[in-house]
């Protein structure tokens, strides 16, 4: 049975979007132009499968293109601003439906209508930023008049918000990744290795601790464990865990002060209160009433005869 054409809908919209500001904020998402994700494309499989549409797309509408991060039932990537039936929708108070698009002045010559995609049915559900800045739609569409139900203009709205987590969820990604490789510039820097004069003789070490840089007086360490990827630096006051190796912290230290004892350890050397049975027995020097028991680090055989030539054995 033909369908009945119905008048265009008339929509509440939100207010006009500040467009320089829309743009910006899309941006800041680096979304455009990347490659097909998983996540976004079974959320558009499972709009078309609720919607019971053969076509289902997540729009994004730049300044001149709509571009699709995830489809189904259409061919392309792209396509101009001025045939999107997303430019309208995204900035709809709630799920556009357009349920003939036919005979809807907006649309009835779009190119998606008359072209060969045969569109008639269009559903899009606003893709808004925590900011309320509307970057595009994740839509259903079909080749033939329709409505959705209820159930499935709320499923619609979930699905919506599900993709903005996802992008908001890589953001936050690429800047902690941005702050990461900033940090470890950083790191690097006041960490540098260099073959300069005063390498082996910095009072200081920065390590990384979460986000953070934490300063470290070499004359505070009592002694680094290695620990799989990890090292510990065991201080008078605390233990400092970061990821590396000992031949990396080995070469941070100022090597008058320090010695390699073991495959897993370096010892400070004024530390060293007394040697036997191949381990070295290390002065806490913690205050009398928090003084604990003396720490014992084993000797590898192969590194004791160094060990021995650097201290002043009498």
């Amino acid at each position: 049975m033909k369908h009945p054409k119905r008048p265009a809908q008339t929509l509440p919209v939100l207010p006009q979007a500040n467009e320089p500001e829309r743009l910006r904020v899309l941006r800041s998402y680096e979304v455009i132009d990347t490659d097909p994700e998983q996540v976004f494309n079974d959320l558009v499989h499972l709009a078309a499968f609720i919607c019971g549409t053969p076509i289902s797309l997540i729009f994004l509408v730049d300044d001149k293109r709509q571009w699709f991060k995830a489809r189904v039932g259409l061919e392309p990537m792209q396509m101009p601003r001025e045939d999107a039936f997303c430019q309208y929708a995204m900035l709809a108070a709630d799920v556009c439906e357009v349920p003939d698009a036919t005979v809807d002045v907006r649309f009835a010559h779009n190119s998606l209508v008359t072209g060969d995609s045969h569109v008639r049915f269009y559903a899009g559900a606003p893709l808004l930023s925590p900011e309320g800045q509307p970057i595009g739609t994740l839509c259903a569409l079909d080749t033939v008049p329709r409505h959705l139900t209820p159930d499935q203009r709320e499923a619609l709205r979930v699905l919506a918000r599900q993709v903005m987590v996802h992008l908001e969820l890589h953001h936050m990604q690429r800047q902690v990744e941005n702050e990461r490789q900033t940090l470890d510039g950083v790191l690097r820097m006041v960490n540098s290795n260099s073959e300069a004069p005063h390498t082996n003789s910095r009072s200081e070490i920065f390590v990384k601790q979460e986000q953070r840089l934490v300063r470290v007086a070499t004359a505070d360490l009592q002694y680094v464990e290695a620990l799989g990827d990890y090292v510990n630096l065991h201080t008078t006051r605390e233990r400092l865990t970061v990821y590396g190796t000992m031949k990396d912290l080995e070469a941070k230290l100022p090597s008058h002060d320090f010695a390699r004892v073991h495959r897993k350890y370096i010892v400070r050397l004024d530390r060293i209160i007394a040697i036997e049975n191949d381990a070295a027995t290390l002065d806490s020097s913690l205050p009398a009433p928090q003084s604990r028991t003396p720490v014992r680090v084993p000797i590898g055989s192969s590194y004791k005869a160094g060990l021995l030539a650097r201290l002043n054995v009498v």
